[in-house]
């Protein structure tokens, strides 16, 4: 049961529904999508056994795992999820919905990009939805996508900080549109932590 692993780190969930908890960030190589906005480096890695991942992650006092990536289902099975949860973890994983997500997972985030059929397709309900948006995307409707506690307009973080306002103000405008959706911006990188 070994994963490549792209970086294993302890810090506070910065955005969505779970915004602000501390977290054990799992990130995991390889995606099967390559969006020109992606913020993530999730090429090479280190190939890391369940039981090197569960050694490194005990030094920290949370509980909470988040698989992100790249795409973590590419990796993730369920038997690695069930040896996390036996060791007293609870999970979470943040996917793009393209490949069905394990009914082990404790919190589920779909982040769908481009087509948001598929999605709702291989993952009729999860816990979030996280919808990335650059200043003038269309909102997909609500009812393309799948079943979700909540809805969130994420303002894609650009390489230039004139970009990004932009982006926030266009996100703020839909959600008073779109009052269905909430607002989610990245407090991590705001104040400039992991």
């Amino acid at each position: 049961m070994n994963l490549s692993v792209k970086e294993l780190f302890y810090s506070l969930q910065g955005e969505g529904g779970r915004q602000g908890e501390a977290s054990i960030f799992i990130r995991l190589s390889g995606c099967n999508l390559h969006c020109d906005f992606c913020d993530t480096d999730f090429n090479g890695g280190t190939d890391l056994s369940a039981g090197q991942i569960l050694a490194r992650i005990r030094a920290f006092p949370c509980q909470w795992i988040v698989w992100t990536g790249g795409e973590p289902t590419l990796q993730l099975t369920d038997d690695l999820l069930v040896f996390f949860r036996q060791a007293g973890y609870r999970q979470a994983i943040e996917s793009n919905g393209h490949r069905p997500l394990s009914g082990l997972l404790d919190y589920t985030t779909v982040s769908p990009k481009g087509n948001t059929g598929y999605a709702k397709k291989n993952n009729p309900r999860v816990d979030e939805i996280r919808l990335p948006v650059q200043n003038g995307d269309l909102l997909p409707s609500q009812s393309s996508l799948p079943d979700a506690g909540s809805y969130f307009l994420s303002p894609v973080f650009a390489a230039d900080t004139r970009s990004t306002q932009a982006n926030i103000r266009y996100c703020v405008e839909q959600v008073k549109l779109h009052p269905e959706w909430r607002l989610s911006l990245q407090i991590h990188k705001l104040i400039g932590i992991e």
